[in-house]
This record gives C-alpha cells, sequence and structure tokens, in this order.
C-alpha cells in the first residue's frame, strides 16, 4: 500500500483534482484488471485510447486517474491528476511505486538492431558463472536469479520492468542485463530507470513501420544515451556509423570497441568456422563457441562490458570460452549420416540476414549447397520484404519463401512482396510454399550430404501466429524431424 503523493514524485502534473494523501492499492494501464482503491493511468496506444475507458476504471474502484486529458464527469471521492505525457507518468509512477528497484542494482540496457537479445543473455550468463546474482529482462525470457518467466515483448511496460526488478532486489540481484527497444524508449517504457551502463550494437533497417524513417528511428535509439546519468557508461560499436552518433550527447563516460576501427576495445578474428571462433582481445587470445562476424562484435561487447564492471581480464576470457550460444541465435543441428547442416536463426531484418548468410558463405568450402527458408512478419514494416527477398536469393543456392508469423496479413501477398526484391538472374533459384512446415521440409529434401539451411526469421519463437491466433510452431523441433528422415 502506497500513499498517492508519493507515487506522484517527478510526474509532471498540470492539475490535481482531490486528495493526494489516500492509500492506493495498485497501479494499471488496462482498466480490465482496475479493482479498488487501484490508479488507473490513461495511455493513448495504437490501437485504442485509455481515456475512453475512464468511466470503466471508475466503475471498478478507482481511487484515482491520471490522465493527459480530464473527464467532462467527476465521480466524487476520486482523484483526478491531469499529466502532460500519460505514459512517462506511467514510467515514474511505476518507479515510485516500487521503491525505484532500478538504484538498488547494476542494471545495464542493449540497444541496437541485432545483437541484443544475445549480448544481454551471454552478459546474465557470464556475471551468473562468475559468481554474481542476476536478473534478465530479454526477448526470449526474463530471470531473476534462477527463477524463470516467458517474455511477452522486448522491452516490457513500466509496471512489469519495475515489479520483476523489485523481485530482484528482493533476491538479492547485483547486476541485470536489459534489452531496450526502440519501442520501450519511445514509449517511456526506460524512462525513471538507473542504468549503470548502455550498450550499442549497431543500426540497420528495422520497425519503420512505427518510426517514419529510419532518422527518427535512429533518434529514438540515441535518447536512451542521451538520458543515462554521468556515472554510467556508454559502450558503443564505432564500426557502426551511428556508433558516434549515440555518444555525441551523452554525460555517460564514453568506450568503444570494433574490430575495423580505433576504439578502446579491439578484436581480430584469427579462425572462423563451424565450431566456433579464435579471437585476438587486447593481445589475449580467445577461443569460443559462437559462430561467425557477428558474434565476434557480440563477445567483444560483453568482454569489453565486463571489464567496464570490474571483472578481471583473465576471468572474463575463460568463463566467454565456455559459453554457449543463446536459443535461436546461430542455433544448429547437424544429421548423423548425411551431415546435413540445419541453422536456425532469429534473422528478421535485411542486415541479419545478410549477416548470418555472408557468416555461412565465409565458413562454407562452397562444394555444398546453402538453402534458405526465410518470410517476413505480417502487420510490420514492408519496405524491408524485397530487401529481405533479395538478399536471400542473391546469397543462396536456394531461397524458399515462406510464412513467418503473418499475423492478420495475407500470407501469400507478404511472400509476392518478399519475391519482389528478387534479381531476375535469380528467379530460378528461388521457390514460394507458403505452409512453413512444408517450406522446411522441402529444404530438407532437396539438401544432399553435406548441405546447409538455414531457417531465418523466428529463432528462439516456439509459436506462430495467423488471425490474432498463436498455434504451436518450433523451427528447430521441426527441422530436426525432417533431418530424422534423411538419416533413415
Amino acid at each position: 500500500m502506497k500513499v498517492l503523493k508519493d507515487i506522484l514524485y517527478k510526474v509532471n502534473m498540470l492539475s490535481v483534482t482531490g486528495d493526494t494523501g489516500v492509500t492506493v492499492n495498485y497501479i494499471h494501464f488496462d482498466s480490465r484488471k482496475v479493482k479498488l482503491n487501484d490508479v488507473f493511468v490513461a495511455i493513448r496506444g495504437t490501437l485504442s485510447d485509455g481515456h475512453d475507458f475512464i468511466k470503466n476504471a471508475e466503475n471498478q474502484g478507482a481511487l484515482a486517474i491520471v490522465c493527459e486529458e480530464l473527464p467532462k464527469e467527476k465521480v466524487n471521492g476520486v482523484t483526478y491528476i491531469e499529466v502532460k505525457d500519460s505514459k512517462k507518468a506511467l514510467a515514474y509512477i511505476s518507479a515510485n511505486y516500487f521503491d525505484d528497484p532500478s538504484d538498488k542494482l547494476k542494471l545495464v540496457g542493449v540497444t541496437g538492431t541485432n545483437g541484443k537479445t544475445t549480448i544481454a543473455t551471454l552478459l546474465f550468463d557470464l556475471f551468473s558463472k562468475a559468481g554474481f546474482k542476476c536478473g534478465l529482462l530479454s526477448t526470449v525470457k526474463v530471470m531473476v536469479g534462477d527463477e524463470e518467466f516467458s517474455a511477452i515483448r522486448t522491452t516490457p511496460d513500466s509496471i512489469t520492468i519495475n515489479s520483476y526488478l523489485r523481485d530482484m532486489n528482493d533476491a538479492g540481484v547485483e547486476f541485470c542485463f536489459m534489452e531496450v527497444s526502440s519501442h520501450g524508449i519511445d514509449q517511456h517504457r526506460t524512462t525513471a530507470l538507473t542504468f549503470a551502463g548502455g550498450i550499442f550494437t549497431n543500426l540497420s533497417h528495422d520497425h519503420l513501420d512505427y518510426h517514419k524513417d529510419f532518422a527518427e528511428y535512429r533518434d529514438v535509439k540515441k535518447r536512451f544515451f542521451d538520458e543515462l546519468p554521468s556515472k554510467a557508461f556508454a559502450l558503443v560499436n564505432t564500426d557502426d556509423k551511428n556508433g558516434a552518433v549515440m555518444l555525441q550527447n551523452t554525460r555517460a563516460k564514453k568506450y568503444t570497441y570494433a574490430l575495423k576501427s580505433f576504439a578502446d576495445y579491439k578484436a581480430q578474428i584469427l579462425e572462423n568456422n563451424f565450431t566456433g571462433l579464435l579471437l585476438k582481445i587486447d593481445e589475449q587470445e580467445l577461443w569460443t563457441r559462437l559462430i561467425g562476424n557477428f558474434n565476434a562484435y557480440n563477445v567483444l561487447a560483453i568482454y569489453a562490458t565486463a571489464d567496464l564492471l570490474g571483472l578481471k581480464t583473465l576471468e572474463i576470457l575463460r568463463i566467454i570460452s565456455d559459453l554457449n550460444s543463446v536459443n535461436g541465435r546461430f542455433q544448429y543441428v547437424i544429421s548423423e549420416k548425411e551431415k546435413v547442416t540445419a541453422i536456425v536463426d532469429y534473422a528478421h531484418t535485411p542486415d541479419a540476414l545478410k549477416n548470418v548468410l555472408e557468416t555461412i558463405n565465409s565458413i562454407r568450402t562452397k562444394n555444398e549447397n546453402l538453402i534458405t527458408v526465410v518470410g517476413c512478419g505480417g502487420d510490420r514494416d514492408k519496405t524491408k520484404r524485397p530487401k529481405m527477398g533479395n538478399i536471400a536469393a542473391a546469397l543462396s543456392s536456394r531461397a524458399i519463401f515462406t510464412s513467418d508469423n503473418p499475423r492478420t496479413e495475407d500470407p501469400e501477398k507478404i511472400i509476392e512482396e518478399v519475391e519482389a526484391g528478387v534479381e531476375p538472374q535469380h528467379f530460378k533459384k528461388t521457390m514460394n510454399v507458403i505452409n512453413r512446415k512444408q517450406a522446411i521440409k522441402l529444404a530438407c529434401q532437396l539438401a544432399g550430404a553435406n548441405d546447409i539451411i538455414l531457417i531465418a526469421g523466428k529463432g528462439h519463437e516456439t509459436y506462430q501466429e495467423i488471425n490474432g491466433e498463436r498455434f504451436d510452431f518450433d523451427d528447430l523441433k521441426i527441422v530436426k524431424e525432417h533431418l530424422k528422415q534423411l538419416d533413415k
């Protein structure tokens, strides 16, 4: 139970009607969850406006309403707080309600187009192996020490974030590693959190269904670094030209990492094959089970972060060499007899798909065929679809275009838009199979001895979303079943 005026600390209030000295039970932005003596925060969303449900919240016993537009009729005994930005207000109210939990541990945010999940998860694994109690907020899962919870979205809402962080406080967690999405930043889900550090991976074509253009997408990411406190660190990849942009206005201590350009933390790839990478980092050689150039950047980022957080160099190198890949990130299985390698990867942007395909092509001998199964999600950025088709066809021996998560769109139309990017000289290499399970089966049937299959786009996801319903679907499980058929 909290006093209303206490959880309104730092909220930019335009007007207050009623008593702020009342004791409130909980906070909600979904009116359906409101109970007696709760606070309801009315949020304007893309599909609905919370202001339309203020009456519902009042009827269900809300003691206070936080909103950008006051209702015409007010209920006696209910306190009304008018604010400039409800999303921002929710962030501060959530942090205050849970006693500012991010300030009681070292919270590190990872942002960028690709690599967020891998870096956050590997940092969690690294620090856990180093003997620390850790937390993780990622696309794949949420971890509070050893306790695992399902993740709903990349960056949860402010209430959920602070609730988990408070659980971490109670469990004695010292470090928490968190994916920070552009949606999360733009919607103020990370506002009011105290970060000990921020990591920038890279920036490429993604989420332009939400952001009006690439410049806006970049500037939203930059805002995360602009808001870091002076005692925090900002670590950016300077091989990406946007790395320098992220550091322009930050008050945090600035650090850089790179494979190609000058940086505070440098790495060199000595060997790169399907068993892993041999790297030289700061004149020390390191073997890791992670595969590909993009993972060299991820390893370097976690090395630099661990160093900035005070771990000893030899301990960092020892633990990194013992880390495994993250679920759905270049996760592979090899058939017993035919030695067909099937790789499942979350690559769902043009840049990520290109990185994975170029990594495979740099490792394979070219005597093997590379068969790529790929699609694009529905109700998302349409402009990347032809680019994905172009990359898949150009860098593969065969490309099978299929469904991803079509959501409310017609999967056949999505595939047509993917196919539109294929250059004429690659037409004969492409096939369209709407049913994803059948597409994976076909890829396995087409594969000969030692061939390579890449199944891209869904990675760790164990469902397929069609017309608002989620059906069980696991790329890795399905390809394993079909590879077994090859060995019979």
